[in-house]
Order: C-alpha cells, then sequence, then structure tokens
C-alpha cells in the first residue's frame, strides 16, 4: 500500500470493529503511522490492541533486555527471550495479529528527526523528563501525544491531542430519528413526533429533515439546532414563512463536529484536568498527579524504586512528594499517607490485569487521536484498585515481597509469596473462550492460576474460529482458522505460561451436559468465570455457582460499552437477580402492512427467510417421518394449524420445481406477489386520499404511503433478490442452481406476469388487536379437509427429505445475506424508506453484538483485579466493584454489589444461597418416605408443606386426591419422583432439588428456601 492509496477494509476481518467505529475511522486509522515507547506488559497490551484495530503501522522501541520479571505480564515474552531487547523479542509474536498492520522496530535514540514521522506517540512508563521533553516536541508539532504508566495498582494516563483537535463523534451512539406528527408555523417552529415517540435530543442537537410533505422548505439538508419542550416536542427556529405542514417526514439527529483545545504536558501538570475513575475515590487524583511525579524524582535522587513493603523507603517517597507539592503551581492541600505509603510499596509492582485495564484505556485513546471517534480523555486519568490489598497482612514480613527470580516476581512485590501460592492451586472453570475468554486465559496465566501442583483451569466452548474472531480474539491466528476454539486457546496458555495446568472442553453448558459438569466438578472448583455472549447461558451457570455456592465473575461488552459483576456466596445478590428489560417487538402489523424503518423491512425479510426456506421443508418433513403429525396438529389452537398444512402443501404439491427453470419462475412471482400484488390490494383497501373516521389523513405519521414495483429483469436489485430466492429454493429441493446472469435474465424475459386485479372483501389488519384475533380464529375445519385431501401420501414420497435452511449471515455464497439485503431494501422502495447496505442489514438482520478489542480486554482487566480479591478471602461487600463503563465517553462507573435480599420466615432470615438440606438415608440406611418427608418439616423447622415439586412435577398438593396421595405417602422420595416424573434419576445425580410451599406456625403462606435432597 503507498502512503497516496486508500486504506483497504477488509470486512471479513474487521466486521464487528466496523460497527463501532465505521468505514470512515477505520480509513484513518489505516493510513496512521504509531510509535509506542516500552514493551513492559502495558506498552505491548497497548500494541496488541491498536494491531488488532488496523492501524498502518506500529512502531515498538525499547533500549532495554528482557528480565525474568518482565514475564509477569508481557504476553508476547518466552523464558528463551531472556537478554535479548524487549521489543525485537516481542515484533514477530506482535505481527502475527494482523497482515494489514506493520510493525517495525526500533532501539535508537528517540530524535526529533525520527518522531515527526508519526501521528500518535505514546511512552510508556518513561521518566518525567523524558516526558516533558518529548511531550513539547510533539505538541508544537501536531503530533498527538499520551503516556501511559501502572506501578503495581496505581495505573495513569495522559492524552494532548494537540491545539486544534477535531472530535467527529462524541458518542459513538446511533443518530436519533424520529418520524414527525406535526410542524407549526411560528417564530419557534413547534415539531411533534409521530404516536408521542420520546425523541431522546438535548438543547443543543441539530437535526436534519426529509420527506416533509407541505412545509417543503425543511427538507433542504441543512442541520438546525434544536430547543426541547418536552420528550415529544422540541423547537427549531422560525418557520413563519414556511409553507403549511400538510404530512409525514422523517427528523434525524446530526452529528456536529467538536474542536478541543489540549494542553501541552508541561502545562497539563500545572493545571491538571481529572476524568475521575471512581466517584468514591474523589481525593485519589490529586495525590496520584503528584506521587507520578515523585516517583521519577525518587528514582533520580536514590538509584532505584521504592522497595516493595520497605518502610524507610516508603518514609523518603512520602517526604518527595511533599517537597514536589511545596514547589509545585499545583498544590494539594493535605495527604492520604496510607495511600502514599502504599503507593511506594508499589512501585516495582507488575500486575497483568492492570495492564489490560490502563493498556485498553490508552490503546482506545490512540484510535481516538487517529480517527476522531469518541471523546478523548481530558487530559489526565488515574486509575487504582487499592481495595485489592486489603486482605495483605500489614504485619507481614517484608522477605515475603521481595524477589526471586521468579517470573512473578512483579506479583510477588504486592501480595507477597503466600498469596501467589493460593493463586497457583486455584481451581477455575472458564466458560467460554472467544473474545472475553481469550483475555481472561492471558491473564489467569500472567498470574499463575492454576500453575500449582493441585491447581488447574478448565475451559469450555464448543466453537470454531471464523476469521472475524480474529480481529478481537487474540489467541488465535489465520492458520487456525475452522480449529476448535478452547483447544486452540489452551495450547496458546501453554505458551504464554507453561506451568499452567489447562484442559479444553468442546461442551455448551446446560442440562445435557451436567453429567460432565456434576457434583464432583463443581465441588472440586474454586470458582467459575463467565466469558458468555447470551443471557441464557448466564443465567444457567449462575443458576450452578448459586447451588454448588461458588464465586462467579461475569462480565459483557457492547461495542464500547463493558461492565463487571462479581457474585459472591452469602455475600451479593446473583446475576438473575436483575433483567435487562426485553428488546421491543415490532407489531405485526407494521411488519405485515406499514413499515416506517429500515428496520422494519429488515425482520420482515428475515421471518420471509424463515417462511419461505425454513419453515416450509421443517413442517413437509415432519410430515413425512411423524406418525402423529396430524394428532399433534389437531390439539394446536388458532389458526396455526391451517398455516401448517397450507405450507405442507406449498412444499410438497403447488411449488415443488423439477428443475432450476421452475425456481426462477417461483422466484419471478414470488417478486411480483410481494412487491406489486400485495401492495397493490393495500392501496386498494386504503387509498392514498383515505382519511380516517375523525378526518384526519388515513396515510399520515407512522404510516407511510406506498407505491407498487413492476418486475424488471434489467435492474439489478430485482434481479438480486430473484438470483437469491430461487439459488435459496433450488438448495431447498436438491435442484442445482445457477449464478449465470445471462442464462438467467433468458428464462426471466419468457415468464409471463399475469396482471393482478384487488379483490373486495379482503380484509387487511389495521391495529395489534385485529392481526391477534385474525390470529386466534377458530379454523375452518372443512378446509383443513380440503388441504389434506391434496397432500400427496407419505408412501409415495418414501425417503424424500427437504433442506431446511438455517440462516448464516456470515458466509457471503450461500445466498441468506444476498436475499435479505435485496427482500429488505425492495419493500424499503415500495414504502420510500431509506436502504440500507449489505454492511448495515448484515448488522440489525444477523442481531450482531458490535464489538471491539480495546472493551474486551479492559472489562478482563476488571474481572482479574476482583478475583484478587476473592482469593484474599475479602467478604466484606465494599471491599468489591461491579464496574460499568463507555470507552466513548469515555465514562467509569464503580458501585459496591448488591447485597443479597434477605427474607424471613418463622424468625428465621435466609437469602438466596441458603438452603434446607436434607438428607434422605436414615441412619438404618433406608430412605425417607413422602410421610417422612412431610414429617421432618413438622418437626424440624415448624413448616406445614402444602405443596412439593421437583423440577415440572409436581409431587404432593394440599389438593393431591385421596386415593393418590395414599399410594405416594409410603413411597421413597426418589422412586416417588421416577414415578411421577416418569423418567429415570441418573447416576451421576447425587441429590435433587425440591421446590415446596409452606405455611407458618400461624397458618400463614410463607417463602421458604429450596430443599437440597441428598441420596447418594
Amino acid at each position: 500500500m503507498t502512503d497516496h492509496a486508500e486504506p483497504q477494509i477488509d470486512e471479513g476481518l474487521y466486521s464487528r470493529q466496523l460497527y463501532v467505529l465505521g468505514h470512515d475511522a477505520m480509513k484513518k486509522m489505516g493510513s496512521s503511522d504509531i510509535l509506542i515507547s516500552g514493551m513492559n506488559g502495558l506498552g505491548i497490551e497497548i500494541a496488541k490492541n491498536v494491531v488488532l484495530a488496523g492501524v498502518k503501522s506500529v512502531t515498538i522501541h525499547d533500549t532495554e533486555v528482557v528480565e525474568i520479571a518482565d514475564l509477569s505480564s508481557q504476553f508476547f515474552l518466552r523464558e528463551g527471550d531472556i537478554g535479548k531487547n524487549r521489543a525485537e523479542a516481542s515484533c514477530d509474536r506482535l505481527s502475527e495479529l494482523n497482515n494489514y498492520v506493520n510493525v517495525n522496530v526500533y532501539t535508537g535514540s528517540l530524535t526529533e528527526d525520527f518522531l515527526t514521522h508519526f501521528k500518535v506517540i505514546i511512552l510508556v512508563q518513561a521518566s518525567l523528563s523524558q516526558q516533558l521533553k518529548i511531550g513539547e516536541f510533539a505538541h508544537e508539532s501536531s503530533i498527538a501525544f499520551l503516556v501511559a504508566d501502572t506501578r503495581g495498582l496505581f495505573g495513569q494516563v495522559f492524552c494532548d491531542f494537540g491545539a486544534q483537535f477535531q472530535v467527529l463523534d462524541t458518542n459513538g451512539e446511533r443518530p436519533i430519528s424520529c418520524l414527525v406528527s406535526s410542524i407549526t408555523k411560528d417564530s419557534e417552529g413547534v415539531v411533534t413526533c409521530a404516536d408521542e415517540q420520546r425523541h431522546g435530543l438535548e438543547d443543543g442537537d441539530y437535526v436534519t429533515f426529509k420527506e416533509i410533505r407541505g412545509m417543503v422548505e425543511l427538507n433542504d439538508g441543512k442541520p438546525r439546532k434544536i430547543k426541547t419542550l418536552g420528550p415529544y416536542t422540541f423547537s427549531i427556529g422560525d418557520t413563519k414563512n414556511y409553507s403549511n405542514y400538510e404530512r409525514e417526514g422523517v427528523v434525524t439527529q446530526v452529528k456536529m463536529p467538536t474542536t478541543l483545545k489540549f494542553k501541552s504536558i508541561k502545562a497539563a501538570l500545572s493545571e491538571p484536568d481529572f476524568l475521575v475513575s471512581d466517584f468514591a475515590k474523589f481525593d485519589h487524583p490529586p495525590q496520584l498527579h503528584l506521587a507520578f511525579q515523585a516517583l521519577s524524582e525518587y528514582q533520580r535522587r536514590y538509584g532505584q524504586l521504592p522497595r516493595p513493603r520497605n518502610e524507610a523507603d516508603a518514609l523518603n517517597f512520602l517526604n518527595v512528594v511533599k517537597e514536589i507539592n511545596e514547589k509545585s503551581e499545583f498544590k494539594v492541600d493535605s495527604f492520604d499517607d496510607d495511600l502514599l505509603k502504599l503507593f511506594a510499596f508499589n512501585a516495582k509492582g507488575n500486575l497483568s490485569p492492570m495492564q489490560a485495564v490502563i493498556g485498553s484505556i490508552t490503546a482506545q485513546e490512540v484510535l481516538k487521536a487517529c480517527s476522531g471517534k469518541f471523546s478523548p480523555i481530558r487530559q489526565w486519568f488515574y486509575f487504582d484498585a487499592t481495595e485489592c490489598l486489603k486482605g495483605v497482612n500489614p504485619a507481614a514480613a517484608e522477605e515475603d515481597f521481595q524477589p526471586s527470580d521468579s517470573r512473578y516476581d512483579g506479583q510477588v512485590a504486592i501480595f507477597g509469596k503466600e498469596f501467589q501460592k493460593k493463586l497457583e492451586s486455584l481451581r477455575y472453570f472458564v466458560v467460554g473462550a472467544g473474545a472475553i475468554g481469550c483475555e481472561i486465559l492471558k491473564n489467569l496465566a500472567m498470574i499463575g492460576v492454576g500453575a500449582g501442583s493441585n491447581g488447574h483451569i478448565y475451559v469450555t466452548d464448543m466453537d470454531i474460529i471464523e476469521k472475524s474472531n480474529l480481529n478481537r480474539q487474540f489467541l488465535f491466528r489465520p492458520w487456525d482458522v475452522q480449529k476448535p476454539k478452547s483447544l486452540t486457546a489452551a495450547n496458546f496458555v501453554k505458551q504464554i505460561n507453561p506451568n499452567v495446568r489447562i484442559t479444553p472442553h468442546e461442551n455448551r453448558v446446560g442440562q445435557d451436559t451436567e453429567k460432565i459438569y456434576n457434583d464432583d466438578f463443581f465441588e472440586a472448583l474454586t470458582g467459575v468465570i463467565n466469558a458468555l455472549d447470551n443471557v441464557e447461558a448466564r443465567q444457567y451457570m449462575d443458576r450452578r455457582c448459586v447451588y454448588y455456592r461458588k464465586p462467579l465473575l461475569e462480565s459483557g461488552t457492547l461495542g464500547t460499552k463493558g461492565n463487571v459483576q462479581v457474585v459472591l456466596p452469602y455475600v451479593t445478590e446473583s446475576y438473575s437477580s436483575s433483567q435487562d428489560p426485553p428488546e421491543k417487538s415490532i407489531p405485526i402489523c407494521t411488519l405485515k402492512n406499514f413499515p416506517n424503518a429500515i428496520e422494519h423491512t429488515l425482520q420482515w425479510a428475515r421471518d420471509a427467510f424463515e417462511g419461505l426456506f425454513k419453515q416450509p421443508a421443517d413442517y413437509a418433513n415432519q410430515y413425512l417421518s411423524d406418525p402423529k403429525f396430524m394428532e399433534k396438529l389437531n390439539k394446536m389452537q388458532g389458526s396455526q394449524p391451517m398455516e401448517i398444512l397450507e405450507a405442507v402443501k406449498k412444499a410438497l404439491v403447488d411449488e415443488k420445481p423439477a428443475a432450476f427453470e421452475d425456481c426462477l419462475r417461483w422466484a419471478v412471482t414470488l417478486f411480483q406477489d410481494y412487491y406489486y400484488n400485495t401492495i397493490k390490494q393495500l392501496l386498494y383497501n386504503f387509498p392514498s386520499d383515505q382519511k380516517t373516521s375523525s378526518g384526519a389523513m388515513f396515510w399520515s405519521g407512522p404510516k407511510r404511503c406506498p407505491h407498487p414495483i413492476k418486475f424488471d429483469v434489467e435492474n439489478q436489485l430485482h434481479l438480486d433478490f430473484v438470483i437469491a430466492a430461487s439459488n435459496l429454493k433450488a438448495e431447498v429441493y436438491g435442484v442445482a442452481g445457477s449464478r449465470d446472469i445471462e442464462e438467467v435474465k433468458n428464462v426471466l424475459r419468457k415468464v409471463e406476469i399475469k396482471e393482478f386485479t384487488p379483490k373486495s372483501g379482503i380484509k387487511i389488519d389495521v391495529t395489534e388487536a385485529e392481526a391477534e384475533a385474525r390470529m386466534s380464529a377458530a379454523i375452518d375445519h372443512s378446509e383443513m379437509e380440503k388441504i389434506i385431501a391434496a397432500l400427496p401420501s407419505t408412501d409415495s414420497l418414501k425417503g424424500f427429505k427437504l433442506a431446511d435452511i438455517e440462516f448464516e449471515k456470515d458466509d457471503d455464497t450461500n445466498f441468506h445475506m444476498d436475499f435479505i439485503v435485496a427482500a429488505s431494501n425492495l419493500r424499503a422502495e415500495n414504502y420510500e424508506i431509506e436502504k440500507a447496505d449489505r454492511h448495515k442489514s448484515k448488522l440489525i438482520a444477523g442481531k450482531i453484538i458490535p464489538a471491539i478489542a480495546t472493551t474486551t480486554s479492559l472489562v478482563t482487566g476488571l474481572v482479574c483485579l476482583e478475583l484478587y480479591k476473592i482469593v484474599m478471602g475479602l467478604k466484606d461487600i465494599d471491599s468489591f466493584k461491579n464496574g460499568f463503563l463507555n470507552l466513548a465517553l469515555p465514562f467509569f462507573g464503580f458501585s459496591e454489589p448488591i447485597a443479597a435480599p434477605i427474607n424471613k420466615y418463622n424468625d428465621v432470615e435466609f437469602t438466596l444461597w441458603d438452603r434446607f438440606e436434607v438428607n434422605g438415608i436414615k441412619d438404618d440406611g433406608k430412605e425417607m418416605t413422602l410421610t417422612e418427608f412431610l414429617e421432618y418439616f413438622k418437626k424440624h423447622h415448624n413448616l406445614e408443606i402444602t405443596m412439593l415439586s421437583q423440577g415440572v412435577s409436581m409431587l404432593y398438593s394440599f389438593f393431591t386426591p385421596k386415593a393418590k396421595l395414599q399410594e405416594r405417602l409410603p413411597l421413597p422420595m426418589t422412586e416417588l419422583v421416577q414415578k411421577v416424573s416418569k423418567h429415570r434419576i441418573r447416576s451421576h445425580v447425587k441429590s435433587l432439588v425440591f421446590e415446596i410451599c409452606c405455611n407458618d406456625t400461624d397458618g400463614e403462606d410463607v417463602e421458604v428456601p429450596y430443599i437440597k435432597y441428598n441420596f447418594r
């Protein structure tokens, strides 16, 4: 690539990141040259993230050689690299991350001539004098300049993006778009959003209008500044001289560029602006601002850093801090001596989780400097995790924290040797080896989890590696594509730290794998870390951790947003204690008849895909293979049986092709039905000038008046639809398809399309109530009988099977996204909705979660800081931090976890972590019967059981018929469960979970814990 060539973006590799940054930002990054000086653990974390992000080139610089302590956090160094230059030893492994990024090594002096070649310069753990020298040069030369440093549990970031830095998008959120229902003519024209749709805009935002009928002057594309008047209204300035507003229109927020002015590092030292990371530590940033300066002075004065846990060095450091404070223009009024003492103790510390936190934040700032995307840090950011030290014995011997020529020396300097042994003996289960899983496994390996003789890491993931994973799942390389994630990740972890004992599995967690992840497995674990991408699996693992009383560390990301949650037995609520509100669904009548946004047409296209290429094949295969198909059909309610039978008849009779030409004819007929006939019928029922009973225009507000589209064989979009639909139809029936455009056109030109005449008496649903009423209407059994009579016999089609096509968004050769894009954009054209390109269509229709490596790396660093606290044995809830962050703003919010709610029965308090433990095997070796079980609760807990269930099986209730009750009371509990559930208890199950309803001593119904019934 030459300097003048526009960077090419590999959408297969960067697909998830593109949804976060966009093409324009990615192109700017793809032309940016970056210098990172300092290849310790923090430097390599920054380098890893910017290389994955896709900048043009990264030059890594270092003059120091690899020491054993570097292995505490520098994951691209190996023991065999000791004695080599750190940058040279890291280069090849860093280069493997992204073939599109040039990675260069430089080991000389950082001269001004050399520095002028870069767009961004990052100094890692540099002396203050070097920061000032290079920082002032960079500011004068309009080169973005960053400083990053960590000292144990303390971190620092500084940003200077120059005197005139333009931010193109401050928050990365999608521009707000609303439908307009009215606009007044006034000195302050008031815009009202349709159907009381909250606009979500703020004072000072800019908007543009389009598709306004009547007040056409607003369709000029000119951004207008707004003033909010309420949740549904805002004003846009003088509209007195405009035409009268009639109907329709869309208002869209416009992201306006913002210019920021940064101080040079010299000016910013004396007049600092702080981004607060934790409001519970509001007084920490000013003190840490001086502490990091004092560290450089201390090292200059004493020739070394303060020694771990050395009281004399800590006192000397404290004096240096106060000296600097006296001389500085920026002054701190009062100091927390204990905080500064901890800083001195941490000065030689080197922790992988802290490097992940500070390195990820810094890397995101580098990307902002390159692209102008998102708001930068203004200008100093300080972070500390001193809560991790609450469990360290203040009387511990200094010797316990001194180096011993170990790869963990950087961590031992903070926590001591005894704590290191605890880490190595941990047995952790990591669920998922994707983006979060890779980062978690890296951190666990670096800090030594599972590296002892009794320690172990288990990781499970049933997925294989795809090309799009390589952009953020950094343990994988291009040659690993199509290999199992868990196995590949485990092999890489062994390279990072050969001492780690790790076992990869390829299992999905759930009821079907409880034979593997059974009592013995969970009881031997220290804890669980979730690295999952779906709520269902998270909730399942949460239930397992509550049941086995194991700590759970939970995290997730969405683009630049991330969260971390600590679930601690007996202390906090669980992950499932709170839930996000459900996604707002699109009303059926909006999808079927009244779309007004591209999201509606894309969902309609997804539904069409399922209804054309999956469901009919499913139903037809069931009809052919299941002898009880009709019996099951008769038990269904509403219109569903008729719809299924019609789908079977279409699949096996009406639309069964003999050759690809039949598929093409079917696809053209489908086009005609979707985009012409249906629209003509809709306009017949509701003409464009139709008015409601109140006199308002029917086609107004959220209802956009459509127009029909006639098929044109020369129109590329029409052709795209037909080719995709016909090839998918052919795949369902095992017919050979074709991509030959001319061959397809020749067939299509011969297809005769019948003219459509709208019919009277056709009912079209306008409201949700009408749609639901139609779906639940009684079945016309005579029509059902006609369809059944027309179906071929199952004997006549013995061995015949259709291919039911599962939608797969990532294969660009399978016609799936071709169909979705074409089907959606044609419907958008029907309703004059702005079309979406393939990239945007894939995001929405594929329900893709936007992702970027920096956010992933950051949340996993925070997770592992919480792991330190768990291993430390901390139990006080205020020691732990749930985290919520958004790197785009940037925003960092930390709060205590929510305590487990306390319930009560008969003066006994309990939480979700409590339960009744019942040993079902009596002293005589016999098992407890239902009678004895009921008596046990009366005698030991003063509770009268009114209902008892196990899973979905009701074992006992106060309304159980007497005869059935007499039959069940003498049965042993396990026999009762098997009899009622009609399922055998599997051999690996040692306990059963019972749910009960009870009355207390006053005869009142009370909530009580569940029962763990042990019988093996």
